[in-house]
């Protein structure tokens, strides 16, 4: 009995002591594993920096990561639930107004941060710090003219419809098409994320590892400090607080995207008269100046020819088109004159179907077929990917009822209207940064030789001149010779001088 006890109580204690040993272990695993997430952060930390390098202006980097990852994490939700729910649903909604005001956030601070560096001359100790910006602006620039482009309203339709012109200007349509949304969509969730992911990290590792400029002139007193981490973390809570107060206040609104048939409803003589611009390939899209994709396409083989055949494997109707193609050249350009009058004489699209003129009679069908909501999903069904719009939207802006819209809207530019939308608020705000292209364009407008290829250019121009803004001279004395650093380096953010300003302010009243 007794040895049973004590081989009981040998158990006891030697479960108590195996129970210990797990507590221990698992404790020993947990401090292991804060150990590395601690040791992570502390390899990522700044931790000294100039005196005047704790101010917000001088800390703009890190907020500009806080501010991607909320882009991030928005942006997959957004992806997991579609385009119905962050359009239409009011969680949906908040969360697309909470990714747009966080990519306000990210470009505004991305320009801050530029100017602060600009001003401080920062380039001149760090050229390759300010290429990579350099390009990290642009790349981030592009990924919001991407996101309009997604999101599946009518100023997605306006803005790709104006960013393929951009880009075929440019001589990149055949690799940025912004009416194939699938692409778009693409270049704004993987490529683009990836390369800024890239960019910045290696932007971030060479400040860290060089640490933050100190100031290049010599009347600039400073020391070198411990980096107030706290204090950063707290102006990112209220960053975070600052969008979603905006994303609450300022919700996106849902603008419906023009349809074909919704053109046809409103304007079926203007329809009817752009079919007969793809027939005889008079129409904007069919005399495209430039020669690349994807505006290579016969517009009467897919306006015209493919849909009026699916019309007929319909309706069983005679192949009026045919007729046309049979008459010789006099006689198709007599049958053609005489459909345009008809249509632009706003003449019945119903008394149209019985006409003597079997031009007439195609472009009736057609429209027909259009204001039924029919002819958008067979031509849809042409291109090769379901999320290719470009078919739609260039058949749009051929009747110009896209452009129309666009007034109606406010958009007062031809390129990008994404400035002021009518009385929508969100967009009077939003884009505002584009305010000095958008002048350019309102500017230029009246001149006949001047488009897109010029804008773009000058454009192009005035970001190598800013990227390259080290390697230049005399320009890249400028902001010094402006005195811009004293924007930034003044007895409000560099301790040093106002001590000085204080010892002199103190002398002078001795004296």
């Amino acid at each position: 009995m007794q040895e049973s006890k004590k081989a009981n109580g040998a158990l006891h204690v030697k479960g108590i002591a195996k129970a210990d040993a797990d507590k221990t272990k698992s404790q020993g695993s947990n401090n292991s594993i804060a150990s590395d997430i601690k040791s992570l952060a502390d390899f990522f930390y700044i931790k000294t920096v100039p005196s005047y390098g704790n101010n917000f202006f001088f800390t703009i980097g890190i907020y500009l990561l806080e501010i991607f990852a909320i882009l991030a994490v928005t942006g997959i939700i957004m992806l997991v639930f579609g385009p119905y729910w962050w359009n239409l649903t009011p969680a949906g909604n908040f969360m697309q107004s909470v990714h747009l005001w966080a990519a306000e956030a990210f470009v505004t601070l991305i320009f801050l941060h530029l100017f602060v560096n600009l001003s401080t001359s920062a380039f001149k100790k760090k050229k390759i710090v300010w290429l990579l910006g350099s390009l990290v602006l642009l790349i981030v620039l592009l990924e919001f003219a991407f996101g309009v482009g997604v999101n599946g309203n009518f100023i997605s339709q306006w803005n790709a419809k104006a960013g393929a012109d951009l880009w075929n200007g440019l001589g990149f349509g055949y690799w940025i098409n912004p009416l194939n949304a699938g692409a778009v969509l693409g270049w704004h969730v993987g490529i683009i994320p990836i390369l800024l992911v890239i960019l910045l990290l290696v932007h971030y590792l060479i400040v860290k590892q060089k640490g933050l400029s100190t100031p290049y002139r010599k009347d600039i007193p400073f020391s070198m400090v411990a980096a107030n981490h706290k204090k950063m973390y707290i102006r990112m809570i209220y960053i975070l607080i600052i969008i979603l107060i905006f994303a609450a206040l300022f919700k996106v609104p849902y603008i419906p995207p023009l349809t074909i048939q919704a053109a046809a409803q409103a304007y079926p003589n203007v329809v009817a008269t752009t079919f007969l611009q793809e027939f005889n390939f008079s129409s904007h899209t069919a005399t495209y100046f430039d020669s690349i994709d994807p505006y290579t396409f016969s517009t009467r083989s897919v306006y015209v020819t493919i849909p009026y055949e699916k019309y007929i494997a319909l309706t069983n109707a005679p192949n009026e088109e045919n007729i046309v193609l049979a008459e010789n050249a006099s006689a198709q350009n007599k049958t053609i004159s005489e459909a345009f009058n008809y249509f632009e004489s706003n003449n019945s699209i119903a008394n149209a179907l019985n006409s003597t003129n079997p031009l007439v009679v195609v472009a009736a069908s057609l429209t027909q077929m259009a204001r039924q909501g029919v002819y958008e999903p067979v031509l849809q069904s042409e291109s090769s990917s379901g999320l290719n719009y470009t078919f739609v939207i260039r058949f749009l802006s051929d009747t110009r009822i896209l452009q129309k819209e666009a007034r109606t809207y406010g958009i007062r530019t031809s390129q990008w209207g994404m400035l002021a939308v009518g009385t929508y608020s969100i967009e009077k705000v939003s884009g505002y940064w584009l305010f000095p292209y958008n002048l350019m364009e309102i500017v230029t407008s009246s001149i006949s030789w001047w488009g897109d290829l010029q804008n773009g250019l000058v454009a192009l121009i005035v970001f190598l001149v800013l990227m390259f803004l080290p390697y230049i001279p005399y320009l890249q004395d400028l902001p010094d010779k402006l005195g811009l650093y004293k924007l930034f380096w003044n007895r409000f953010t560099v301790p040093e001088i106002k001590k000085q300003r204080e010892l002199e302010k103190k002398n002078k009243n001795k004296t």
